[in-house]
């Protein structure tokens, strides 16, 4: 497991390079996906470069801008990576700063081992079930070696400010009625709560860095959004709760369209 977090690691961060070049120079060369999401070239050299370390490993991989794969052919998967090259993309294209790359282990339908890295701010949360989480920021985009990259961090959660009121944290992008019905009714359990809007999987960060209560999302998302920020707030002691089984969630699932979820 160490060895594949290192490779991970070394990955997202190789991958965040790429992309910072791309984010610098303004040539996004956006297109528009059969989905209605954009693509641009950055998600496509990120993908490249995450594909070139993970392969290595001989594990198969889901990325979000891989190929389709049918559920036929990844049903007895046991084991696979689960890859978003940006998760975030509109963020990257509003140049807010505000997108991430995701990689994340899974084994028998768990995450296991998740990766989240921020080019534009350098910060890296990586978690796997026998490290622990641990969150870094990085002073550049250097690839250093895992012992020395732990010795830097942080292990996840980091002490709760108790003095602040309950902190819900919310998508910048997709805000819904479900979910200003749940802050309605966070507001009848809480004397006082402070909704924090924060674009990618940033959201799932937050909570597992003790800077958020709880997150929910009842927008669409897919497992890439997802799977690489569970790995890392289980780890920290969270859950990602499927909201109808109230179970927590699953993944490489036939339909890799997330239902709604609560982070806590």
């Amino acid at each position: 497991m160490k060895s594949n977090l290192e490779i991970a690691i070394n990955a997202a961060m190789d991958a965040g390079k790429a992309i910072m070049k791309i984010y610098e120079s303004g040539d996004f060369d956006i297109k528009v996906k059969g989905d209605d999401s954009p693509l641009t070239k950055a998600d496509i050299a990120s993908h490249e470069i995450i594909m070139s370390y993970l392969s290595k490993t001989n594990i198969h991989i889901l990325s979000e801008e891989g190929k389709a794969i049918p559920y036929s052919e990844r049903k007895d998967w046991s084991q696979l990576w689960i890859v978003d090259p940006i998760d975030g993309t509109k963020e990257f294209i509003k140049r807010n700063g505000e997108f991430t790359v995701n990689i994340a282990l899974i084994e028998d339908k768990q995450p296991v081992l998740g990766v989240i890295f921020v080019p534009v701010t350098g910060e890296l949360y990586f978690a796997t079930q026998k490290e622990g989480a641990y969150k870094v920021v990085l002073d550049d985009l250097e690839i250093s070696s895992l012992e020395l990259i732990l010795e830097q961090a942080d292990q996840l959660p980091i002490k709760k400010n108790l003095e602040r009121p309950f902190t819900i944290v919310a998508s910048k992008s997709h805000m819904s009625k479900s979910t200003d019905d749940y802050l309605v009714q966070m507001r009848t359990l809480h004397k006082e709560i402070n909704i924090i809007s924060k674009g990618s999987s940033l959201k799932l960060c937050m909570v597992a860095e003790g800077k958020a209560d709880c997150y929910p999302r009842f927008s669409p998302t897919m497992e890439w959004d997802t799977a690489a920020g569970q790995a890392i707030c289980a780890c920290a002691g969270f859950d990602l709760i499927d909201w109808k089984s109230n179970q927590t969630m699953q993944y490489n699932r036939e339909e890799l369209l997330n239902p709604s979820f609560l982070v806590k």
